[in-house]
């Protein structure tokens, strides 16, 4: 069988087996379809059946998870853990806290993060997980015991040395304290590499809140220079008032560039001015308050309701930091109209497929989330090698890595594309250095 029709019976084989499941099969679709070129020089990857098994999780459980709210009634949510592709390395990726968490999602999140872990150079396999759990008007008594409950099933099919969650969506270093706490109780170890994204007084590293948002423009910045420019003067649009959102844009602004937008689920601020990350930290990370409020501040920038239309802000690079496909087909027709160059994803594949064909068609410069936002899961893989160690590095130690890490990242995708005759083709480069990397270590591992 020739490499195209064995990519379509795949294909059309997973649409089958996971029924319902969209953004999974988008994810397997992307993917598969760069594969094309690498599965013709490599045809042994076709006799082991080599996407079958890469498409197919190791691991998935889901599980009840029972828990009492401040008025003493017991709510129940539904738990999920899927342990993708481990053949480089313990399984390793976030846990997402989001009434909008299924199967197909986590399944997703899982397969993305198989080849995003192993375009970090680190030894990590993919993984994922979460609840439909809403942490929003919940009470800290509330969330904690939610996290209780989760850990109390949780705790059996994680480990250092098995498999590594960190957080996402929903769960920050408040949520994996929870956990964490209830998981030493459980297994009576002081594991601390069983979680990543601890605080910093048991376990937990320097730069891991910066360093999502940090990375994803240490690699924009290594697009830009590719084509002979930089990111001083540039006016950058960013979605979100998240750890991504917050810290893409704090480092934007250190590399010159002047951010005018940032969003919630509400609507988006628009600032002529550039955004005052100030105000934007205050109110998110403090106060825990809607964007909207921004303008109790800055009176001269502008609020409109609706999320998505941040699209329509004019700019010369587009970074959307919010949640997975924020920005559709006809948004990124209006961004082309209106001059973007770069565009880089900082959330989990926020730009639908459609999106990203009108990007590359447009000859827009595009850097794919498993690429772009991979400095997250660097860092947490960083945390699990101090906690190893007994040791902590130094914020600059741990930035520094972080940098050169994603520069790798950026010249893997690109020499990758290259050697397929897709140049600047960052999507289908990542998705081939990503793969060649586990394939190879499933090759040598033998048929399981």
């Amino acid at each position: 069988m020739d490499a195209k029709n064995y990519v379509e019976k795949v294909l059309e084989d997973v649409k089958k087996r996971n029924a319902g499941e969209t953004e999974f099969h988008n994810a397997v679709d992307e993917v598969l379809h760069s594969l094309i070129p690498v599965l013709e020089k490599r045809p042994e990857l076709i006799e082991a059946s080599i996407l079958e098994r890469m498409t197919e999780p190791e691991r998935l459980v889901s599980f009840r998870v029972p828990w009492m709210d401040d008025t003493g009634k017991i709510r129940v949510n539904r738990g999920y853990r899927v342990q993708f592709n481990g053949a480089i390395g313990p399984y390793k990726g976030g846990l997402r806290f989001h009434p909008s968490v299924n199967q197909s999602i986590i399944k997703f999140l899982g397969f993305e993060q198989t080849f995003k872990n192993s375009l970090t150079g680190l030894p990590m396999g993919g993984g994922k997980g979460g609840a439909d759990f809403d942490p929003k008007g919940k009470s800290d008594a509330e969330i904690m015991r939610f996290c209780q409950s989760f850990m109390l099933e949780l705790y059996r099919h994680i480990g250092p040395d098995v498999d590594v969650p960190a957080g996402d969506i929903g769960v920050g270093g408040r949520e994996i304290g929870y956990m964490y706490g209830m998981y030493k109780k459980v297994v009576n170890s002081a594991s601390q590499g069983v979680l990543t994204g601890k605080g910093l007084t048991y376990g937990g590293s320097l730069g891991r809140t910066q360093a999502t948002g940090y990375g994803l423009l240490y690699f924009t910045n290594e697009m830009l220079k590719d084509k002979g420019t930089t990111l001083k003067g540039k006016t950058v649009v960013i979605s979100g008032s998240g750890n991504v959102a917050i810290y893409s844009i704090e480092k934007a602004q250190q590399l010159g560039g002047k951010v005018v937008t940032c969003s919630d689920s509400g609507g988006y601020i628009y600032d002529a001015e550039g955004i005052d990350l100030k105000v934007v930290k205050q109110l998110k990370e403090v106060e825990a308050r809607r964007i909207k409020d921004y303008l109790q501040f800055r009176p001269n920038a502008k609020y409109v309701e609706g999320s998505t239309k941040i699209w329509e802000v004019k700019c010369d690079v587009a970074l959307p930091c919010a949640t997975q496909n924020e920005l559709d087909n006809a948004a990124a027709q209006l961004l082309v109209k209106n001059g973007v160059k770069f565009v880089a994803e900082g959330a989990n594949m926020p730009c639908t497929l459609d999106a990203v064909k009108t990007f590359q068609d447009a000859g827009v410069y595009f850097g794919p989330a498993k690429a772009a936002n991979a400095a997250g899961v660097a860092c947490s893989g960083l945390e699990m090698t101090q906690n190893a160690l007994r040791y902590g590095w130094t914020f600059e130690e741990v930035d520094e890595k972080v940098q050169q890490i994603m520069k790798n990242i950026f010249a893997a995708a690109k020499k990758a594309a290259a050697e397929v005759g897709e140049d600047d083709n960052l999507l289908v480069g990542a998705n081939i250095a990503g793969f060649l990397k586990v394939a190879d270590a499933m090759m040598k591992q033998g048929s399981f």
